[in-house]
């Protein structure tokens, strides 16, 4: 008798269980998109507070009832069957929806008078670009905390994936599969020189005459040292590169100081920087760079992150150039 009644509880228990894991679509939901997105049960479970057994439980309970693989484990790797692949593209968004409730309805409540926003860009995009958005961003929500990310192209991907940035605002050479971009500012390639430099006086600059000086670029592994030595290598134009360094600021103080020229983004130029340096448009050989909102596909926006992406309007800051450099109108 004692024998049935352990037998009884123990039958209840594991129907308990099951019903638990099979009833709960939220939470199997939410361990998925959690697996797919940390790489790892272990690391699924650490971000959920759970305990591994149970993400894996609740992972099996939902391919149980949907009738069909999600996941392929592969040693230490996970890889997504073509179901997984259309169920995460549907989940995510409905869980960091559910995750962010409770944010998001606060913001409708109190008019955005609370909450936070993480934007990532790169130096140059923080220092000219969104100083002016950012301007006009606080004016109408000053109670929103608003932290901007200082990052290179690929750690701001690697933030929006670990979804600790809400969007980035920067320029795509190359986009991956997961990432949506919308370029919105068009800016020029620019010739910057001495005032006093032979090519400062030369109407008609051909690429060919840029190859006796040298070139003050950005550090390699940065997208402008790329454009710039792909042009050159495409025409089979030989040049030389003089001085690495970062920061556009200090490209400009050293090419006013004689140090060398450098081909630049228009971003970067200001009314002031024509005192010191002769500028020439450089679009017949290098190609515009595009700035615009990168985000990762199906994230839901919060209502801090939309009410920014609505100043980011085309025309707004980007400019066209005359041939001296100067925007035109």
């Amino acid at each position: 008798m004692a024998r049935k009644r352990v037998v009884e509880t123990l039958d209840d228990a594991a129907e308990a269980e099951r019903y638990y894991y099979k009833g709960n679509r939220h939470k199997q939901l939410r361990a998925f998109v959690s697996i797919v997105k940390l790489g790892t049960l272990t690391r699924a479970a650490e971000a959920l507070f759970l305990s591994q057994p149970t993400v894996s439980l609740q992972l099996q309970a939902l391919e149980r009832e949907l009738g069909v693989p999600l996941l392929e484990r592969r040693r230490r790797r996970i890889n997504l069957t073509d179901a997984g692949e259309a169920l995460y593209e549907l989940a995510r968004p409905l869980v960091e929806g559910w995750d962010n409730l409770d944010r998001d309805f606060q913001a409708r409540v109190k008019g955005l008078k609370a909450g936070r926003l993480t934007i990532a860009a790169g130096a140059s995009t923080i220092q000219y670009l969104l100083p002016e958005l950012v301007r006009r961003y606080r004016e109408a929500y000053p109670a929103v905390h608003l932290q901007l990310a200082s990052v290179t192209g690929r750690d701001g991907l690697a933030l929006l994936r670990a979804d600790e940035a809400d969007f980035a605002v920067g320029s795509l050479l190359d986009v991956p599969n997961d990432i949506a971009w919308a370029p919105l500012y068009h800016y020029d390639p620019l010739l910057i020189t001495p005032r006093d430099h032979p090519l400062a006086r030369k109407s008609d600059i051909a690429l060919e005459d840029l190859s006796p000086y040298g070139l003050i670029l950005p550090p390699q592994r940065l997208t402008t040292y790329r454009l710039v030595d792909l042009v050159f290598q495409q025409r089979q134009v030989p040049y030389q590169v003089a001085i690495e360094v970062g920061g556009w600021e200090v490209i400009k103080a050293y090419v006013a100081a004689g140090l060398g020229i450098s081909v630049v983004t228009g971003i970067c130029i200001t009314d002031a920087d024509h005192a010191q340096l002769a500028v020439r448009n450089m679009k017949r050989f290098f190609p515009q760079r595009s700035y615009g909102v990168v985000m990762r596909k199906g994230k839901s926006l919060s209502a801090e992150a939309r009410a920014f992406v609505e100043l980011v309007k085309p025309g707004l800051l980007g400019r066209e150039y005359d041939a001296t450099g100067h925007p035109g109108r």
